[in-house]
């Protein structure tokens, strides 16, 4: 056991620290991408009535999500699940069956097949185009190609095939059609070099070839096929060359062409005509989006903008919303064809993005002009007289309210002035409403506005104070505009800031308000300004004593000896002190010996002994205890050496005390 030997004067420093401690204890909408559950593709359908997307894979399902990208179904047991058509109701999607020589039928509604349709044995029926009031169907596998019709208009369905009419299809045939176009049909052989294109009038509820053409402008390789909405033309997503061509209906002969890039391979058109142009691309943009019949693109989208190339977009892999609002691409990996693949929502598509910048200066006096300027930009130009709405946010007006509108000059800079009758942060908020080619677009500028000062000052009625004693504050503050609001906090050494009082300053200024302590407290009061006065705040720190108490243990007498106490030990006794203290865990209590000596005081500081849990130290004095010597004790806390600094340094009472033989 430690102790302390009690020394006699001329030693005192030389034997001090012999303590010992009993008993004491030891010391936290934009553009989406989802994952599918899928790692192949064939077709993807949008129906705008339940806001679902559908694609198909040949693994045997189809894959359900809504106009977020997220999966809310996946239909099972389709064998080979191949091309789609969606009924002019959005009632029914129809889904190629090649796995199974059928065609399926899906409650859009409830998301069940509610039909299957067998197309004959050894058939494969492919891809799917509604035409002329019937089902259409390119089917049969390599050397078999051809074009059937499925009539669901009477009793029982009646299914005829061998409708492709004298050029053939090498395998099954690539369809597609518009209601523009009610009785006309397209059809295209895929994958094959060179291409092969034929239209049919199936009107009168057989095919019959109205155009025909082989090798189209050194084509080949077709993936995909689009009709416009006008019923005009066909646009073609072919592997070479690298643009996708577009073909008029009437003959197939050439009607333009959108410049995109190696290898085309998907292609969607919006119900107003803006192609979606995609092609199979390593190192260029996925996607391209063009307004009808113009050759450059509103705006391009790239799917691996690392440059590594492995995130393609899928053969047939473009659909839009009916609405125009989005569009659904498909893209999946090429190094890996077990991953899965992925559905990119797009949105606005059809709209280049338009971009928009602020300036506005930094700080500003008070009821003066300030200009307010900008520009306002795009890949694709503005409409002469574009305006931009400008309003103001500030402390009297947190909602907003309008300066007014700038118009944009063909440089697409704008100019405004404005005055501000409020101080502080001013924010301005520059808005673009967008068009038919263009998104919306804002931008904010904040500038500081001048505000005369105020004074506030924070007293307290001391500058230290016994542990549990209550501090009285008073914040005093100036003139203002009209807010006279004042709030005083407290921030207790090791703690959070608390409210202590807040409300409005009385006719002399003053708020007033009390706070208990027991640690170390910075006081602060603060005015959040207004209109016309700048904020104030003013701080005040005290000191806070702990609670310490010590008794001496062991004495045999005491006595009064001129007005204090002694205690009188035999010098065969070890005195026992005893201190409460204000407890903290680390903290630990140091004492002050001193033995008096030719006239005054020698003292010595010990270590300091941890408390215990409640908050005391049980200690002995050990050593020779010299008869006629005068003794005293103290047991302090001392900030930074008594575990923490909390508190403010704290002595307690000194004890007297002396030995006898």
């Amino acid at each position: 056991m430690r102790t302390l030997r009690v020394p006699v004067a001329a030693a005192l420093s030389a034997v001090l620290g012999t303590f010992t401690l009993i008993g004491a204890a030891a010391p936290a909408v934009a553009d989406t991408s989802t994952t599918l559950p899928v790692s192949s593709s064939s077709d993807i359908v949008v129906d705008g009535v339940h806001r679902h997307v559908f694609i198909s894979s040949p693994s045997g399902s189809v894959v359900v999500t809504d106009y977020s990208g997220a999966v809310v179904d996946q239909l099972a047991s389709l064998p080979g699940a191949s091309g789609m058509a969606l009924s002019p109701d959005s009632g029914t999607l129809y889904v190629a069956l090649p796995g199974a020589d059928a065609i399926a039928a899906i409650d859009t509604a409830g998301l069940k097949e509610s039909a299957r349709y067998s197309t004959g044995a050894g058939t494969e029926p492919e891809h799917l185009a509604l035409a002329g009031g019937k089902l259409w169907f390119g089917y049969g596998a390599a050397a078999q190609g051809n074009l059937g019709s499925l009539d669901l208009s009477g009793a029982q369905p009646v299914v005829t095939l061998g409708q492709e009419g004298g050029h053939g299809f090498y395998s099954a045939p690539l369809l597609a059609s518009s209601p523009a176009a009610p009785g006309v049909l397209v059809a295209g052989a895929a994958d094959q070099s060179p291409a092969e294109l034929q239209v049919y009038d199936v009107s009168g509820g057989t095919a019959v070839s109205t155009a025909y053409r082989w090798n189209p402008n050194n084509s080949g390789n077709l993936q995909d096929l689009a009709v416009t909405p006008d019923g005009r033309d066909v646009v073609a997503a072919s592997g070479a060359p690298y643009v996708h061509e577009v073909y008029r209906l009437t003959d197939l002969s050439n009607d333009g062409s959108y410049p995109t890039a190696a290898y085309p391979d998907a292609v969607a058109v919006a119900p107003d005509g803006t192609v979606a142009a995609g092609i199979d691309g390593m190192y260029s943009p996925d996607v391209y989006v063009f307004p009808a019949g113009v050759t450059t693109p509103l705006r391009t989208y790239e799917f691996d903008p690392a440059g590594g190339g492995d995130n393609v977009l899928q053969s047939a892999g473009l659909a839009w919303a009916p609405d125009g609002s989005r569009l659904f691409a498909l893209t999946g990996s090429v190094s890996s064809g077990s991953a899965p693949l992925t559905l990119r929502v797009l949105d606005d598509p059809a709209r280049t993005a338009a971009t928009l910048t602020v300036s506005v200066p930094a700080t500003a006096p008070l009821d003066k002009p300030l200009t307010i300027s900008g520009t306002l930009g795009s890949a694709v130009p503005f409409a002469a007289g574009t305006t931009v709405l400008v309003s103001r946010t500030d402390l009297t007006s947190p909602h907003g309210t309008p300066v007014g509108t700038a118009t944009v000059a063909a440089d697409g800079t704008f100019h405004i002035s404005d005055t501000p009758r409020t101080g502080g942060a001013v924010t301005y908020t520059v808005a673009y409403a967008g068009d038919d080619r263009h998104t919306a677009a804002s931008a904010t500028g904040t500038v500081q506005v001048s505000r005369p000062a105020t004074r506030l000052d924070l007293r307290a009625d001391r500058g230290t104070y016994a542990y549990g004693a209550t501090a009285r504050l008073v914040a005093h503050l100036g003139r203002t505009y009209r807010d006279r609001t004042v709030a005083i906090y407290a921030t207790q050494a090791g703690g959070t800031q608390t409210l202590v009082a807040s409300g409005t300053a009385d006719r002399n200024g003053d708020l007033k308000g009390s706070y208990k302590l027991t640690r170390n407290t910075r006081f602060t009061a603060r005015f959040n300004g207004d209109a016309r006065t700048a904020p104030a705040s003013a701080a005040r720190s005290v000191g806070t004593q702990v609670s310490v108490r010590t008794d001496l243990g062991r004495w045999y007498a005491r006595a009064r000896v001129h007005g204090t106490t002694v205690y009188r030990f035999h010098s065969s006794t070890d005195p026992l002190l005893t201190t409460v203290m204000t407890y903290q865990p680390g903290r630990c209590v140091v004492y002050t010996l001193a033995v008096y000596s030719h006239g005054h005081w020698q003292e010595r500081n010990s270590g300091c002994f941890a408390l215990d849990g409640s908050g005391r130290s049980l200690v002995q004095l050990t050593g020779t205890h010299p008869a006629g010597y005068l003794f005293r004790v103290r047991a302090a806390y001392l900030a930074g050496t008594s575990g923490d600094s909390l508190n403010t340094t704290t002595y307690g009472p000194w004890l007297y005390f002396s030995y006898t033989r």
